[in-house]
């Protein structure tokens, strides 16, 4: 089933701060069931960690990780500007804290830190990483350090792609979802329990990174960084919602470029479009 991202229900608030009010309401009884805390430790035991990304939805809230490579590159343990994890394997170290800290500080989801990390992207513009330790390493070692940490907090484990430097050049689709195979694979090895695809400014590609990622036999969720408007292409938000479940997405939403306001205007087009186009049951 393709699951909804969450929206308030009723009319438009007063004000914006009211939204997130009205949400967060929405959330706490649900949350509250959702909670697995013993002995003031994160969920241990083998049956929460046994519980996919599916199973978790339908019991309530589910709480991922973010903003990796930021929190990484002010840590100093990336290079400002490429945006790639190299650190997977110069830095594991720091890396696992990371993951240990958003276990500690309660997330569901550790995904594996593998933000730009296509081969297109580790070479792009003279960035080194794929040539020195290459897209299998990084994504392999980066699977190794969040499933440490999500069997230590009773988490599950997401593999993440992104938009690619080869659809920017005009690359033809074969050549695209290439580059996310290449990442997906190590994830398969690497035993994630469910694959993301995130960052994507154009239907398209998240189309073909979606098609590429349903053939791993795991449940997919695809994010894009739009507004209400759409995306770069002039494809409404709506749209955008029904293609990207018509692709195979579980999970429809989106992330990052807009603030939680605009998100939420967006999320409310996206799931009305959805609930037309008959996607949610």
């Amino acid at each position: 089933p393709r699951l909804p991202v969450p929206v308030p229900g009723g009319g438009p608030p007063a004000a914006p701060w009211a939204t997130l009010r009205v949400m967060m309401r929405a959330l706490v009884p649900r949350a509250h069931a959702a909670v697995r805390l013993s002995s003031g430790c994160r969920g241990s035991s083998s049956h929460v960690a046994s519980k996919g990304l599916l199973e978790r939805l339908r019991e309530g809230p589910v709480v991922g990780d973010g903003g990796q490579v930021f929190l990484m590159e002010k840590r100093g343990y990336l290079r400002a500007g490429p945006w790639t994890p190299e650190a997977t394997c110069e830095y594991p170290e720091g890396v696992y804290n990371m993951h240990r800290e958003f276990g500690h500080a309660g997330c569901d989801v550790h995904q594996v830190f593998s933000f730009y990390a296509s081969e297109d992207k580790l070479s792009n513009r003279g960035n080194e990483a794929a040539a020195k330790h290459g897209v299998t390493k990084i994504n392999t070692e980066g699977c190794r350090l969040a499933r440490q940490a999500a069997d230590a907090y009773g988490g599950i484990v997401a593999g993440g792609i992104c938009q690619t430097p080869s659809f920017l050049s005009g690359a033809s689709k074969e050549a695209v979802q290439e580059e996310f195979h290449k990442q997906c694979r190590a994830f398969k090895q690497g035993g994630v329990d469910f694959l993301i695809a995130e960052y994507y400014e154009h239907v398209t590609e998240m189309e073909w990174a979606i098609e590429a990622a349903k053939q791993y036999d795991m449940p997919v969720a695809a994010f894009m960084c739009i507004n209400k408007h759409g995306d770069l292409h002039g494809t409404t938000a709506g749209e955008c919602a029904k293609r990207m479940a018509g692709a195979g997405a579980d999970l429809v939403g989106i992330n990052c470029h807009f603030d939680p306001f605009v998100s939420l205007e967006c999320m409310e087009v996206m799931k009305t479009a959805l609930e037309g186009a008959g996607h949610m049951r």
